[in-house]
């Protein structure tokens, strides 16, 4: 099975770069995932069980532009024994792979930074297509030097080509796209409250940078899925985005596409319906755009419940025959699994009936999707037998915290005037690091958040002032009422003393790490808004009239569950690395993923923390996996025991995905450790991509 899935690498990657196999390196990573289906797997062997205890650090390369809230997320690829990949100061940069020595370096001049760069060849010349906030370049593999005539001006604009105005809209690339022969297929990520931009998946030429074709995820007249929405919802709504990742089947020509909740996410009045193609993997032909088939995995989202992951395309055993299948992870813990031919499940999925909304205009879906297999990878409903026992002074504030929230499992509307538990949290459950699948036994790998956060609906507040106003609109749902946000976003109290108005401002209008931009404010807005972040007064008039699709109920915001100390409220395990056997849906291993080293000092250990980033797993018989936000690891587990056989202390927490490949005979194991989403304990910024090898 190792040397056949050697052969799928070698055709995958011969239709992507219209290559011979003969051209291809087994030893490389040469995109996002791993490869073209997401399986995050390589075939090398030189790192093994035996002595994987071994390893050591190779080489380290800092490239000195790392942002001040960290918060990079990026996987590189390998071609040819050179390491591409974004860095968290929005360059490219090629490396040595044995070496980590710089070959050369572009600096875009954005603002923002995605998860990787895409690499695409036609056997002669060789681009790597990187995203920077609302803009793709393509830049030479060779020389690092972009290429002027691609888009428009030498750069694809992702606020054009959506039938709207450009000057209005916010898009930002979040995940790489990914190449279909001469396409290059993306997504976005935009804003969640209103307005916001429509999640169109586009296409666009390779060479040229133009577009070639579009699937509207909200759709228009005469088109699938219209009627699940109201008539000219396309014409004022928005979102129904791609901003997790896709994977792309080039046997068959599909792309699989997974998509977020439409907005404003929280209130639907002005979406009443089941809001295709929100929340939806989509099947679409590659070539074409043509939608193949479709599954909603919620229905009317109103709690933010996007498909979180890239999807990871799997062969597996199924009533004694093999079928190449589609695995999607969720936010809620579920793992679904589709034929990925026709989008038939694999395992029966069962339509529950779900509790309505309580909230003045809004109409909650009446049922809404449950796989039947597997079982859910993190817990669902938190009851008072589940809360923290780290200290009895810790355990009677959560029992008395408890007895005042909303818990009763998944799809429960949000209400106003009562805290509603999300369990898992709003990160999920599984987030955009994605799964990784060993093709030799079917068994999935995935890694988990298992903490609860807790929010409810208000009637939306009237504001002393515009500035006021828009931050309630735009911004306290991450940032907080009062802009203390906690754990979950960055403060922005006494922002003044660390940023100018025009940094603000900046990030504002073009985004900055998680924040999507809001393009669309009008100058005067984003003049009283930046007012009010910087001084927290409010001045200037208050708008004189409402705008008619205002909402009038929005979100008090993202409230993580945590205990007077900093710790999560509920139970053990916080983060959790999942094996799944996918031919039987039935599990090979659970084990805790990080420690608190401060609890665990005082011998609290194999909590699980929350992570972020994904596995990868080997021939080698292993996982590997950074993700944990508090102790800075980089770990090695058996994967077919989960036993852990090698760890090590790296510069920062590596909130991103590893990768392996090989050069000049030697094996290494990358990952970029820049620190990431670390609460109220936030290392400091910086970091490094740090390489692993054998002595």
């Amino acid at each position: 099975m190792a040397r056949k899935s050697g052969v799928l690498a070698f055709l995958f990657l011969a239709t992507v770069l219209n290559a011979q196999e003969d051209h291809v390196a087994l030893s490389d990573w040469p995109a996002y995932g791993g490869d073209a289906a997401g399986t995050r797997y390589s075939s090398l062997t030189q790192i093994d069980r035996s002595n994987v205890g071994r390893l050591q650090m190779a080489w380290q390369f800092d490239p000195g532009d790392s942002p001040p809230n960290g918060r990079f997320q990026a996987q590189p690829i390998v071609v040819d024994g050179i390491l591409y990949s974004v860095t968290p100061g929005s360059s490219v940069v090629a490396l040595d792979g044995a070496t980590g020595k710089l070959k050369w370096s572009w600096k875009s001049g954005e603002r923002s930074v995605g998860r990787g760069i895409t690499f695409w060849t036609d056997g002669k010349e060789q681009r790597l297509l990187a995203g920077f906030g609302r803009y793709v370049y393509a830049v030479d593999a060779v020389t690092g030097k972009p290429f002027d005539d691609f888009g428009r001006g030498g750069r694809i604009d992702l606020h054009y080509d959506l039938d709207r105005d450009p000057k209005k809209q916010s898009v930002s690339l979040t995940t790489p796209g990914v190449i279909y022969k001469d396409l290059y297929i993306v997504g976005g990520r935009t804003a969640e409250s209103l307005p916001a931009s429509l999640g169109d998946i586009r296409a666009y030429d390779v060479r040229t940078g133009k577009l070639r074709w579009t699937f509207h995820t909200i759709p228009r007249p005469g088109e699938y899925g219209y009627q699940t929405w109201p008539k000219k919802a396309w014409t004022y709504t928005g979102a129904a985005n791609n901003w997790a990742g896709m994977a792309v089947d080039v046997k068959r020509g599909i792309v699989y596409v997974p998509t977020g909740s439409a907005a404003a996410d929280f209130y639907g009045a002005n979406r009443v319906g089941d809001d295709l193609f929100a929340n939806t993997l989509l099947a679409l032909d590659a070539a074409t755009g043509k939608r193949i088939w479709h599954f909603q995995g919620v229905k009317h989202d109103i709690w933010d419940r996007d498909f979180p992951s890239p999807p990871t395309l799997v062969t597996v055993e199924h009533d004694g025959k093999r079928v190449d299948a589609v695995a999607q992870t969720t936010k809620q813990g579920f793992v679904f699994l589709f034929d990925r031919a026709n989008g038939k499940p694999l395992f029966p999925i069962e339509y529950r009936r779900v509790p309505p909304s309580t909230v003045e205009g809004e109409v909650a879906a009446r049922t809404q999707p449950f796989p039947l297999k597997p079982a859910p990878f993190a817990r669902q409903l938190l009851t008072e037998d589940m809360l923290t026992t780290r200290t009895p002074q810790a355990h009677q504030w959560a029992v008395e915290q408890f007895k005042t929230l909303r818990s009763e499992g998944l799809f429960i509307p949000f209400m106003v005037g009562k805290e509603t538990v999300v369990f898992p949290g709003f990160d999920g459950g599984a987030e955009w690091g994605g799964s990784a699948l060993d093709p030799t036994t079917g068994v999935l790998y995935v890694n988990a958040n298992d903490i609860a956060w807790t929010s409810s609906m208000r009637r939306t507040l009237a504001a002393a002032s515009l500035g006021r106003q828009t931050y309630l609109n735009q911004c306290a749902a991450c940032h907080g009422e009062n802009m203390s946000s906690g754990s979950a976003f960055p403060s922005l109290v006494d922002i003044a003393t660390r940023r100018t108005r025009a940094q603000v401002a900046a990030s504002i209008r073009n985004g900055s790490g998680r924040m999507p931009g809001f393009s669309s404010l009008p100058p005067q807005t984003l003049v009283q808004l930046v007012q009010y972040v910087m001084s927290g007064k409010a001045k200037g008039a208050a708008p004189a009239s409402r705008s008619p699709r205002e909402p009038k109920y929005d979100f008090t915001g993202y409230h993580k569950w945590y205990d007077p100390d900093g710790y999560p409220a509920v139970a053990p395990p916080w983060g959790t690395l999942n094996a799944i056997d996918l031919n039987s849906g039935e599990y090979a291993w659970k084990i805790p993923l990080g420690e608190y080293p401060d609890l665990a000092a005082q011998g609290l250990k194999d909590t699980g923390t929350e992570n972020y980033g994904g596995p990868i797993v080997t021939a080698g018989g292993l996982v590997f996996i950074g993700a944990t936000n508090y102790d800075k690891k980089l770990r090695a587990f058996d994967k077919d025991t989960g036993k852990l056989l090698w760890e090590s202390l790296m510069v920062n927490s590596g909130n991103a995905t590893p990768i392996t490949y090989e050069v000049n005979g030697k094996q290494y194991v990358v990952i970029a450790a820049f620190g990431g989403y670390a609460g109220t304990r936030a290392a400091p910024p910086g970091g490094a991509f740090v390489a692993f090898a054998l002595p």
